[in-house]
């Protein structure tokens, strides 16, 4: 069998960390491994160099004519590759590749990776993922976001966590607050620095490390000039060793107003980081989180239950420490072995 991951572009953030760690599995047992690009040619993490990488085209900008010829790409490199499996782990890669593949013989599976209900042209994807075998969903919040159709052929498959060889720091914890995520309004960091300059009032010794990259950096580093903690709020870009960049930190907030599953959020439990997170639809939080014993749940975009929640942990290293440990537990629930071979079922491949 061959595995082919159909994604826009690589260039750093969770969807394409699971790809990456899905490939590389999938690679190391001997299985023939494909990602497609269709807008874009950029791989942030580290890849095996036999997993075939394949761009089809640039951006598109909405432009037909570009679009016309990213179809054909994709039509030609699956008639090549008579057979492969399509795994399509993006909207817009489920409808292109539905449209590419009409008529061809290959088994289509769909990861949704984000809340389905915020997604504007529903009746598009719904046509798309018709036509795949199973649609992959995070959540069962998700699944039931789905017409009828759509949730007969629906299934859960929570997010793989991996942490290397990086273990789990032990040292006293370093006064600054961790975030990682595309600058984007879905995860609101606005929020995240409101509350944060709320909080800094009484904790004027913390910084906060937002690592991502995106639309509103410039917007977000005039918001924390405008409230006082420019100095303080620290824009890191996006970094391939982000978990060892955090590991140390004083805990690590998840401030979106919706997701499917934070991988960066399911590797910072993983690694015993103290983690803050808003219970955000579709459920990807509080999947994990069982709110006062391995992490905290704060409602989604009031800042004043976020700036507590800083405040409790902060305030109180033991707690924190008691989040932590118990947050560690994950690391046996998530495996990458363990999601390949769920993935791998469905598909109805051979387990290792």
């Amino acid at each position: 069998m061959k595995i082919v991951f159909v994604i826009p572009d690589m260039p750093g953030g969770g969807t394409e960390r699971v790809v990456s760690l899905l490939a590389n599995e999938y690679c190391r047992r001997g299985i023939e491994t494909a990602i497609l690009l269709f807008a874009g040619d950029e791989t942030a993490y580290p890849l095996d160099e036999r997993i075939e990488v394949v761009s089809v085209g640039g951006p598109s900008g909405g432009r037909i004519a570009d679009r016309l010829k990213r179809l054909g790409r994709m039509r030609q490199y699956y008639a090549r590759n008579k057979g492969c499996q399509i795994w399509a782990f993006s909207v817009m890669g489920a409808v292109f590749s539905a449209i590419a593949a009409f008529g061809q013989r290959h088994f289509f599976l769909v990861s949704e990776r984000n809340d389905p209900n915020r997604y504007d042209h529903k009746k598009i994807r719904n046509g798309a993922y018709r036509f795949a075998d199973v649609v992959v969903c995070q959540t069962e919040d998700a699944v039931g976001g789905f017409p009828a159709g759509i949730v007969k052929k629906s299934t859960v498959v929570p997010n793989p966590v991996d942490i290397g060889s990086l273990q789990p720091y032990e040292g006293k914890r370093e006064r600054r607050i961790a975030a990682v995520g595309r600058l984007e309004p879905q995860k609101n960091h606005k929020l995240l620095i409101q509350a944060f300059a709320a909080f800094a009032e009484t904790h004027e010794d913390y910084t906060l490390d937002i690592y991502g990259k995106g639309e509103l950096e410039e917007e977000l580093k005039r918001l924390a000039a405008t409230l006082g903690v420019r100095e303080q709020v620290r824009f890191r870009g996006f970094s391939g060793k982000v978990k060892e960049e955090i590991n140390s930190a004083a805990m690590y907030v998840l401030s979106s107003d919706y997701e499917g599953i934070s991988n960066s959020m399911l590797e910072a439990l993983a690694l015993g980081i103290p983690v803050i997170a808003t219970d955000c639809p579709i459920g990807g939080s509080k999947m994990y989180i069982e709110d006062g014993v391995n992490g905290l749940l704060v409602p989604v975009g009031e800042k004043e239950a976020l700036r507590a929640a800083m405040c409790r942990i902060a305030d109180d290293e033991a707690f924190g420490a008691a989040l932590g440990r118990e947050g560690r537990k994950l690391q046996e629930r998530n495996r990458v072995e363990q999601i390949a071979d769920k993935f791998l079922a469905l598909a109805g491949g051979k387990r290792r």
